[in-house]
């Protein structure tokens, strides 16, 4: 994942990319004001942070998220380059107007939820995972946990979404303490799980293609089915089974759910006995798939 990007001032990606942030900041902000903060829910991180001093001596959210977000946006702009700084300090800028400017307009309580504090854990996860995967697209973050979350993923390579879920699960036992609600992790756990997840599918999109390895005496029929009836493409690996040691010919293929099932139906007719392994993949590039250069180009 490229952390640092540069668009030219006024150019087609530049405005695409700021209204990636504008966007995502509004949805963060909306996903707060409207099922998080007014119920003590405590999604980690510096915003989970702040709903607790919000609720516990009345300093206003979005201000106390600008009085930690400063100083960790300075820390990411030392490790993630310096193009970095600009468009997080326009998503963590706009999150808190917006997240302070919403709660004046609408009020603490605009939905009146009541009980419902699962349900409104569940849709602010939500609508808050869309906003921050779209700013994480225009490479930008409102800060706090999202900047720290995309600090690690440099480091460590891991999804950020997963890191996300890490780090901010420290801060959820902050709220049981401050509350003293035994529910409050619970809710607050369910949306950082939806948050993560949500966060991820916007970055890496929903995938419906999957990956098969499949083990079989007739991998040349099988090869054919998948050539010349469903027209994709395979590669023959080579392998040797642990038993017994015999040579075996493995099938690597990547296609779609439909043409998986087809796939499946055929090899019951030509090989009942065949081995197959069937893995999702998150994303495919090359040819018959998205090219490479679309994806840099989307990105």
């Amino acid at each position: 994942m490229a952390f640092v990007t540069y668009e030219k001032l006024f150019t087609p990606r530049w405005f695409k990319a700021y209204t990636l942030i504008f966007i995502g900041s509004l949805l963060i902000a909306l996903g707060y004001v409207l099922f998080i903060t007014p119920y003590k829910v405590v999604p980690g991180g510096v915003y989970g942070i702040c709903i607790i001093l919000h609720h516990t001596i009345g300093v206003p959210v979005g201000l106390m998220a600008l009085a930690f977000n400063i100083p960790l946006t300075l820390l990411a702009i030392k490790v993630l380059g310096p193009r970095y700084g600009a468009k997080t300090i326009s998503g963590f800028l706009l999150t808190s107007f917006f997240l302070d400017g919403l709660t004046y307009l609408l009020g603490e309580d605009p939905l009146k939820i009541g009980d419902e504090v699962l349900m409104s854990a569940v849709y602010g996860g939500l609508v808050i995972g869309i906003g921050v995967g779209l700013l994480f697209k225009a490479r930008a973050s409102c800060g706090g946990t999202d900047v720290a979350s995309m600090m690690l993923s440099k480091v460590t390579g891991l999804p950020v979404g997963q890191l996300m879920i890490y780090v901010d699960s420290v801060i959820v036992v902050g709220g049981l303490a401050a509350f003293g609600i035994w529910k409050i992790p619970l809710y607050s756990w369910v949306t950082i799980f939806v948050l993560g997840k949500v966060v991820d599918t916007v970055m890496q999109g929903l995938s419906y293609d999957k990956c098969l390895l499949i083990v079989s005496d007739k991998h040349q029929e099988i090869g054919e089915v998948i050539t010349h009836d469903i027209h994709r493409g395979g590669t023959l690996l080579s392998g040797q089974g642990l038993y017994n040691g015999k040579e075996r010919k493995i099938i690597f293929s990547v296609m779609n759910r439909r043409e998986m099932s087809v796939l499946e139906a055929q090899i019951k007719q030509i090989d009942p006995k065949a081995f197959i392994t069937v893995l999702d993949a998150n994303e495919i590039l090359g040819e018959g798939f998205k090219s490479l250069n679309e994806k840099i180009a989307d990105d």
